[in-house]
């Protein structure tokens, strides 16, 4: 691990805005949980100075007091404890089962925080299936449950633990956020060493494993029904007046506009925060589709910093993370309710077709003598052509007898 903090271009010093008090009269978007800035101060934001503040959820207050996705304070103060690299997930609903990491060195168990974050539901169904105590550790994983979602969607609840670790855990350096279906099968410190400290980066995540073009994404999504039509039109309508584009080869040394964001690595520095809290917020304003936004947020930090994030291929994501099925796919499905269905009424009855008549005259391989008592098959003697009756027409079919005699008689 490096000894001191990456250099950060331009921005200095970030802070947060909070507003005890909300003012709701935003043009669109926002929520009590993200505030609702309006699109004057959204601009502002992308005007990258040496110290700036900006929204990045809980505008109420500190983080998890009484700010929407409310935490213990125990697990609050246990949170501040990570100093060092912290790997966080979430399964929220009861939708996913808990995947122990593998392959964790010693050294990894004693120095790196791994924290589940879980809603209420899914803290039930731990205790009942899991063995969740006192202790709230399952294997290596430390459980923090939340009260309180600030909002209705998990999904959208679920980007806060992805896209604001640093804002709860203030005093890590870096953060691995892997999706509640995967399981973690690399040490930490070697994920970090290949995807941030090799590349001299502080930021990492992995391309789209087919998608490139933020357009076609936000088709794919559509066709998937991951987000209403109307609300996805409308953010890539805002962003194209803005000036998004198709991708292209104009923007080579970046290769993609789409990640893929089930795992994102990266180092809490002030760039990296200003990145997330920017890219939230348009999760906030926006639809909760965070790949539809993600190209537009870095887009606009790379033209004023020239700081960009690291997209590494997805094939080299798999050599660290293994998806899991959702536990819906796992359950078995319940048997099918059989059904009683009563005979239609016979005026409705439709009369089956008679069967075929049976041909009488088909051709037979051996002709039929009939008897009064029963069908004696005779059979036909086949007469061979007499051998020789045909001469070839060619000679070549011709066998030629040579003599050793004189034909000479004198």
């Amino acid at each position: 691990m490096p000894k001191v903090p990456s250099f950060s271009p331009v921005l200095k010093n970030l802070t947060y805005i909070t507003e005890p008090v909300l003012n709701r009269e935003a043009e669109f978007g926002g929520s009590d949980f993200g505030g609702y800035p309006p699109l004057a101060q959204r601009n502002n934001s992308y005007d990258i100075r040496e110290s700036m503040s900006v929204h990045c959820g809980f505008v109420k207050g500190k983080p998890g007091r009484g700010t929407g996705y409310d935490l213990d304070e125990e697990d609050i103060l246990d949170m501040e404890q990570c100093h060092g690299i912290v790997v966080v997930s979430a399964i929220f609903g009861a939708f996913d089962d808990i995947n122990q990491p593998s392959n964790i060195s010693e050294y990894s168990r004693k120095t790196v925080c791994f924290v589940m974050f879980v809603d209420e539901e899914t803290e039930a169904y731990l205790k009942a299936n899991s063995g969740l105590d006192r202790t709230k550790k399952i294997g290596i994983w430390r459980i923090v449950v939340i009260h309180n979602p600030p909002y209705s969607d998990a999904r959208r609840t679920g980007k806060i633990p992805k896209l604001l670790a640093h804002r709860l855990f203030p005093n890590a350096r870096f953060s691995l956020w892997i999706d509640g279906k995967l399981e973690l099968v690399v040490d930490p410190y070697q994920i970090l060493e290949r995807h941030l400290w090799r590349k001299n980066a502080t930021f990492a995540i992995s391309r789209h494993y087919k998608r490139f073009d933020v357009l076609v994404e936000a088709e794919a999504n559509k066709a998937a029904k991951k987000y209403d039509n109307a609300s996805i039109d409308f953010q890539i309508e805002f962003y194209k007046n803005e000036g998004l584009t198709p991708y292209s080869e104009a923007k080579l040394p970046i290769t993609s506009d789409v990640p893929e964001g089930c795992v994102i690595i990266r180092e809490h520095v002030p760039i990296s925060n200003l990145f997330v809290c920017l890219w939230f917020n348009e999760v906030d304003r926006f639809t909760s589709r965070d790949q539809i936004s993600f190209s537009t947020v870095r887009d606009k930090l790379w033209a004023k910093t020239n700081w960009t994030v690291n997209m590494f291929l997805d094939c080299e994501r798999r050599n660290f993370v293994v998806q899991k099925y959702h536990r819906d796919h796992i359950l078995p499905n319940p048997p099918p309710v059989p059904v009683d269905l009563e005979p239609p009424p016979l005026s409705l009855a439709v009369e089956a077709p008679p069967p075929p008549a049976l041909v009488s005259d088909l051709p037979k391989k051996f002709p039929l003598e009939t008897t009064g008592e029963r069908v004696v098959r005779v059979p036909t003697r086949k007469v061979s052509p007499r051998r020789g009756s045909r001469r070839s027409a060619s000679r070549r079919h011709r066998k030629t007898i040579s003599s050793d005699r004189d034909t000479d008689s004198s």
